[in-house]
């Protein structure tokens, strides 16, 4: 079971690591893996290896015992700050937030992306009947997104108001911005009343909030990025990836029969989402999602240059990606990527 991540709990796992290391080489033993996933249907991919104990399996074909460790986080900037203080091994954002710490540590870390999670797009929505671009949002307005100013919905966001309003404005909806996991946005904006009226969501959040007839959809993440894009990622630090070749192997392995999986039996993924969730929803939403012709449950990364591309010109990135291959670890270099 999935055990959630506080900020203490994190703190206090990286003291415990850091004094650890003291009476250690810092090496990783083969053999053990720690991951952390946020909420939503687009993590189904770990949903799949985690019901099928694929990344044991995958290690048992190697002569492996792999022990997994999974956990949930809510938001980048805990995802990465687990990552870097070595309370995680693999973590799980939007594309953004994993530049961004490609960015940051190139040269240190070197972390990078290990595989897409798939691509689907996320809707911008809101209660307030008056909003129907952005044009419409003004000061008195709330949005909410799992990691204000720095996620994937937020970036994705100033990709776009940069676009409207100019580069020099592309932070203009951060000071209306407010973190807040999505069930909690969701049920925020299905209920009404509350200062939260609109919510960067994503699948399956959106979809249930739809459901509700005074919630409507603004814009699409597809809107922005020009069809298809990746949601999100799961990546690692350089560390992890080379002291660790078949854990780490076993790991890809895994994602890749997951996906695999998944387009064999639509229906059947979308009962292990149910088991692995604990989720609530009625298992005929979550089918639809899954045979949602939007969504394209795959390893292979979709447009995640445009934000290498943008977000460096923005000034957001100090470092020029030369492809989507600078920021992704090789084992991913084989797809037809982009």
């Amino acid at each position: 079971m999935a055990t959630p991540f506080k900020r203490s709990a994190l703190t206090l796992l990286a003291a415990t690591l850091a004094a650890g290391a003291l009476f250690s080489s810092g090496a990783q033993a083969e053999g053990k893996i720690s991951i952390a996933q946020q909420f939503g249907i687009g993590y189904l991919i770990l949903d799949v290896v985690r019901d099928q104990q694929l990344i044991e399996k995958h290690g048992k074909a190697q002569g492996l015992e792999i022990k997994v460790d999974w956990n949930s986080i809510s938001g980048a900037t805990a995802m990465n700050e687990a990552l870097l203080t070595g309370a995680l091994d693999v973590v799980s954002a939007g594309v953004p937030p994993m530049l961004t710490v490609w960015d940051r540590t190139k040269g240190k870390q070197n972390v990078k992306a290990i595989a897409a999670l798939g691509s689907m797009p996320n809707y911008l929505l809101t209660n307030n009947p008056n909003i129907k671009t952005l044009k419409d949002f003004s000061d008195k307005d709330r949005i909410a997104v799992p990691a204000a100013g720095v996620g994937f919905q937020s970036r994705t966001l100033q990709i776009e108001t940069a676009r409207e309003f100019g580069d020099e404005q592309f932070k203009k909806f951060d000071n209306i911005s407010v973190s807040l996991p999505h069930p909690d946005a969701t049920a925020a904006l299905i209920a009404g009343g509350s200062e939260i009226n609109s919510h960067f969501s994503s699948p399956p959040f959106q979809y249930q909030a739809l459901q509700n007839p005074n919630v409507h959809k603004v814009l699409s993440s597809y809107d922005i990025l020009g069809g298809p894009a990746t949601f999100n990622v799961l990546y690692t630090t350089e560390k992890f990836h080379d002291e660790n070749p078949k854990t780490y192997k076993a790991f890809y392995d895994a994602l890749a029969e997951a996906e695999n999986i998944i387009k064999a039996d639509k229906p059947a993924a979308a009962q292990a989402y149910i088991r692995v969730e604990q989720s609530k929803l009625p298992l005929a939403l979550v089918e639809q999602i899954v045979k949602d012709p939007e969504i394209d449950f795959t390893v292979v990364p979709q447009r995640t240059f445009i934000y290498a591309e943008k977000l460096q010109e923005l000034g957001v990135l100090k470092n020029k990606a030369g492809s989507w291959k600078d920021y992704f670890f090789e084992e991913a270099h084989g797809g037809a990527g982009s």
